[in-house]
């Protein structure tokens, strides 16, 4: 059903226009729309959709419209290989944006590369996806959100001088890219810093009991507790902390950005510091004015990933504008060329690499939701 009400919601993008196919510039959208993970694909795609929306509204691009095709991948990196293909090889789209996760990411990167086609990443942070096995830079890729290595240093240095944190216990999810590497960089950071990191410990995917890494923790007492992985875990995690008596700073990235945060963690959240993209409260005048839109649109405020969305799209759309002709290759020159583009997240900028610099958000879970704290860079 979520699938077929996305397909819908492409459709309409083109209602009543009275266009023809052959006037259209078609883009695909890949996200996970069910799965462990479809409250952030759900709000990417909002956040994506509203852009071309909008764009579409102004005129589209070289006086053609927008037709957006949407995929769900379900967090499974077969089925996002499978949505790219068809996205790219059966409908012909000029770009492609997506995913979430850095698994199902990396191989879309692999076919919009072969293929030429640009693939504008809205929040898959892992170093990887914009880099090839081999170790060359794939020109086709760009991402509008920062690293893992970015907002590992940042949560490092926060960790060290806003929180005092002299020694970090780390657990991570070995099962999964994104919280291995995190992980790693978060621990290489606070090290670097003159911090130690007396626990490293991992778990797998499908572990439920968590107490026995907890105790690492609890007997070092450590710090700061470092938690790199996405929401639905790390709320498993922090209510097992808590039972065991542990009352560390918990302190975590991206990945717990999500409305079922606090519903599936319940008060063992609270407190906990993360680095993220986005808060719908930091004081600046483009963040209130998307805020009201995106409440308007959907009857509730934006998170990280409904805004990295919309200027993952917003980013497309500024460089399709710039592609005389709309195509592929035309279209990975315009994204390499932007500078200083105005997002909803930040000023953002590519590296050599196609990854965006920007700010990094520290926000705070509290009995009042999810609190802008200050934001940081490496």
């Amino acid at each position: 059903m979520r699938r077929a009400m996305a397909v819908v919601a492409a459709v309409v993008l083109l209602a009543g226009t009275g266009c023809q196919e052959s006037e259209t510039v078609k883009v695909g959208v890949v996200a996970p729309l069910t799965g462990d993970v479809m409250t952030f694909g759900e709000s990417m795609r909002n956040g994506a959709l509203m852009a071309f929306e909008e764009a579409n509204a102004a005129g589209g691009v070289g006086g053609r419209l927008l037709q957006v095709m949407v995929r769900d991948d379900a967090n499974e990196p077969g089925r996002a290989a499978e949505a790219g293909r068809e996205l790219v090889e059966q409908e012909a789209v000029v770009a492609v944006l997506g995913s979430v996760s850095t698994e199902c990411t990396l191989p879309l990167a692999d076919i919009c590369q072969a293929a030429g086609v640009p693939l504008v990443v809205p929040a898959s942070t892992n170093p990887k996806v914009t880099v090839a096995p081999d170790g060359a830079r794939r020109v086709c890729v760009f991402r509008a959100c920062f690293t893992d290595s970015f907002q590992g240093a940042v949560a490092a240095k926060f960790a060290r001088g806003a929180l005092d944190a002299r020694t970090a216990a780390v657990l991570f999810n070995s099962s999964d890219e994104y919280s291995r590497g995190l992980a790693g960089f978060f621990r290489d950071a606070f090290v670097a810093a003159g911090g130690q990191v007396p626990v490293f410990e991992s778990y797998a995917a499908g572990e439920e009991d968590f107490r026995a890494q907890l105790e690492f923790a609890r007997v070092q007492a450590a710090d700061v507790l470092f938690l790199p992985d996405y929401y639905s875990r790390v709320a498993r995690v922090v209510r097992q902390a808590r039972e065991l008596g542990l009352r560390t700073t918990l302190l975590g990235g991206d990945g717990w950005d999500s409305p079922e945060m606090p519903e599936q963690a319940g008060d063992a959240i609270l407190g906990g510091y993360f680095t993220n993209h986005f808060s719908p409260d930091e004081p600046r005048p483009e963040v209130k004015e998307w805020v009201n839109r995106y409440k308007s649109k959907y009857g509730e405020p934006p998170d990280a990933l409904a805004t990295l969305g919309h200027d993952a799209a917003l980013l497309l759309v500024e460089a399709l504008r710039r592609a005389p002709q709309s195509k592929p290759a035309e279209v990975c020159v315009a994204l390499a060329a932007t500078s200083d583009f105005q997002g909803v997240s930040g000023a953002i900028s590519f590296d050599e690499h196609g990854n965006a610099v920007k700010n990094v958000v520290i926000a705070q879970y509290r009995a009042d939701g999810v609190r802008f704290v200050t934001t940081e860079r490496p």
